[in-house]
């Protein structure tokens, strides 16, 4: 087993309930442990079996204390399973059940990212050299609650971000871990059909009324503020997307590069755009930005009949 990354440590507590620990690799992706009663659940594998391989290692004290592992995988994104191999496959060092939704399964087996991996291995070998693409070993469909004892892990599907998109709550904390459905300082859509979707998880999930919201890409808050902040912000592009067309025609394909201009919604005038720390992120954001634009313009032409039923605004998966 390699060495963990560098750049991956552990978050000091802001204030939330201390069974829970928080992980951070570099800025891309924050991931959590939990403690219960009968197990140690960690939320995602991080980006390498050595990144999980840290996560074990500080939770060691839970695991010997006669609690049983296991791994949730929120959905098949890079940074949120590439650590599998630690826990299934003929080499795991830490057998255990990795639970997911069923589409999950089916996009890491279908091979998510897999050209991404070899990418970033050329890239950085002493990082993600030992990622072997494992996929879940316990899948269901729609929702999954997990008793561990003192605490109850409500698995949520929450599609939108991704199809196979879950989140988890746990009652007794009033915590929530909303993962990628929300993020700071925007939420990524990809698809016109993704949008409603996103809209109606995020509203689902602030209907729990969590008290405390643990996010995987939004440092700056530990309270449900941002689940606001993404609802408000989808609400503003659809209320910019039906002032512009009831101005006039607009061309049948806009292109990234117009439609801030199309919808009057320039990337400057988001929410947090400002706070971004470097030039790098800016870039990732506005990529977002102008992919939330199209994809919300297209669903809202589509509902008018305005468009036919195809796909519109597909962007790249998240590639930080």
């Amino acid at each position: 087993m390699t060495n963990a990354p560098a750049d991956l440590h552990v978050l000091p507590n802001r204030g939330w309930d201390p069974r829970i620990t928080a992980f951070q690799f570099r800025r891309i992706v924050t991931t959590y442990a939990v403690v219960s009663e009968r197990y140690l659940v960690l939320i995602d594998t991080l980006v390498s079996p050595a990144a999980a391989q840290f996560m074990v290692d500080t939770m060691a004290a839970a695991l010997a204390a006669g609690r049983q592992l296991l791994v949730i995988n929120t959905h098949a994104d890079w940074d949120h399973y590439w650590g599998n191999a630690l826990f299934v496959g003929a080499n795991a060092r830490y057998p255990a059940p990795i639970i997911a939704h069923r589409l999950c399964r089916e996009r890491i087996v279908a091979g998510a990212w897999r050209e991404y991996l070899r990418e970033q291995q050329a890239r950085e070998p002493a990082i993600y050299g030992d990622v072997r693409l494992e996929p879940p070993t316990i899948t269901f469909d729609g929702a999954l609650t997990i008793d561990g004892g003192d605490l109850t892990f409500e698995l949520i599907h929450t599609p939108g971000h991704k199809p196979d998109h879950v989140s988890i709550f746990i009652p007794e904390l009033r915590t929530l871990f909303p993962v990628d459905a929300a993020e700071d300082p925007l939420p990524l859509v990809y698809e016109a059909a993704d949008v409603p979707l996103l809209r109606a998880s995020l509203e689902r999930l602030l209907a729990l009324q969590p008290q405390t919201v643990l996010y995987h890409h939004a440092l700056g808050s530990i309270r449900p503020d941002v689940l606001h902040q993404n609802i408000a912000y989808f609400d503003a592009i659809e209320q910019r997307a039906r002032a512009a067309l009831a101005h006039g025609p607009l061309p049948a394909e806009p292109t990234p590069e117009t439609i801030e201009r199309l919808l009057a919604f320039p990337f400057e005038a988001a929410p947090h755009v400002d706070q971004l720390a470097d030039d790098e992120q800016r870039a990732f954001y506005l990529e977002a930005h102008r992919n939330a634009l199209l994809a919300t313009l297209a669903w809202v032409r589509r509902a008018a009949g305005d468009l036919p039923a195809g796909p519109h605004a597909r962007a790249t998966e998240r590639a930080e």
